[in-house]
């Protein structure tokens, strides 16, 4: 008896049931994910002055890439708008920001040249969306921002000067075109309280 009761409080400490103990990691269902206009589906919509990037609806999966497109047929399935869903996703993309911090790229003087956040997460690019994304270093880039978002998992953020986004363009190109999940070759102005508007393109 003693055995026995010895082996269940070894399970119990080791955790054999891990799968019982560890939180399941919410998937986020409601994505505005950017992408080229090439692959716009019917539920895509265009930010404004853009003409070779969609925003798509989207959820997170456990797959990889760890993303996917809403078929019209699942869309239907969650019994709401697109207008709704952007609502959503714009909620869930604000969220999403306040648990992450750009890393700020700085002269030899130490101010700070631009801003970048990456990672494994392809949800990375539909930051792009969320209300107060650039809010923070709009003092420290003397007010309006251009944000780029060559792939699903880097978003830059530069001071809306041509002459700085043109030291980057070949490579921000590269990046663009070599990826397999590519999100947009255009330059997106960030002003607080006024939605995304494309400005200009770094792509042929």
């Amino acid at each position: 008896m003693m055995r026995r009761l010895l082996c269940l409080a070894i399970l119990g400490i080791t955790g054999l049931p891990a799968q019982a103990q560890t939180a399941t990691k919410k998937l986020e269902a409601y994505v505005l994910l950017p992408e080229p206009s090439a692959l716009r589906t019917e539920l895509s919509r265009a930010p404004v002055g853009a003409h070779r990037t969609v925003l798509s609806p989207a959820h997170e999966t456990v797959e990889a890439p760890g993303v996917k497109m809403y078929p019209k047929e699942d869309f239907a399935r969650l019994g709401i708008s697109v207008d709704t869903f952007t609502e959503r996703a714009v909620a869930a993309a604000e969220t999403r920001l306040k648990d992450l911090q750009p890393e700020l790229i700085k002269d030899g003087t130490g101010k700070t040249r631009y801003a970048v956040y990456r990672g494994d997460s392809p949800l990375i690019a539909s930051l792009l969306i969320a209300p107060s994304f650039g809010k923070a270093l709009a003092q420290a880039f003397e007010g309006e921002l251009w944000a780029v978002v060559p792939d699903r998992h880097s978003l830059y953020l530069f001071p809306a000067k041509p002459e700085m986004l043109a030291e980057f363009a070949d490579d921000l190109q590269q990046r663009y075109k070599t990826d397999a999940y590519a999100a947009s070759c255009e330059v997106f102005r960030i002003k607080p309280g006024e939605p995304i508007k494309v400005v200009a393109t770094f792509g042929d």
